[in-house]
């Protein structure tokens, strides 16, 4: 069964106000700079005013109160859609060896074009470490050879954006 994710960002205050309106759903706060952003996972439509909706691809971990998260947005064809999930379904799985991996969402967007491939770590150091390690070059081997033809999946530039989980005192 696919997981539902949510999404909205919003000031940390703003966002902040939300999760203590709805004790009975887990939302996560991360912050980027100024911009905050809640998360969201499970079947309660009713939390955000506006939200993006997502549909789980493939998931693994458990997301954490606390870590570094990165978010690759990956514009995708309508005809690239079952390539570019299948890349993911197929995926070595070696991320999730890594010291300091969290959890990893492969997240299909229900309006839109662009997926997201987000991974949660302990910190940013994990993070660059997997970004600098065999496993890494391992799973992105291909990729260098497309930097200037895209893949046939791709609809336009993908771009990174990455948060610190705001741990609040519920």
């Amino acid at each position: 069964m696919d997981m539902q994710v949510l999404m909205t960002n919003g000031t940390v205050e703003f966002l902040e106000k939300i999760k203590q309106d709805h004790p009975e759903a887990r939302i996560l706060i991360m912050q980027n700079g100024e911009n905050g952003l809640a998360y969201y996972e499970g079947n309660n439509d009713d939390l955000f005013a506006e939200e993006r909706t997502y549909e789980t691809v493939d998931y693994v971990g458990e997301m954490q109160e606390e870590g570094y998260v990165v978010m690759n947005n990956i514009p995708v064809t309508d005809e690239g859609r079952p390539i570019f999930e299948d890349r993911f379904l197929n995926r070595q799985g070696k991320i999730e060896e890594m010291p300091g991996f969290q959890a990893i969402r492969v997240l299909r967007p229900v309006h839109g074009n662009t997926y997201i491939i987000l991974t949660q770590w302990e910190d940013e150091k994990s993070f660059q470490n997997w970004k600098n390690s065999q496993s890494f070059a391992k799973a992105h081997k291909g990729n260098a050879d497309q930097k200037q033809d895209r893949p046939s999946y791709s609809a336009g530039p993908s771009y990174v954006t990455a948060y610190s989980m705001v741990s609040t005192e519920s």
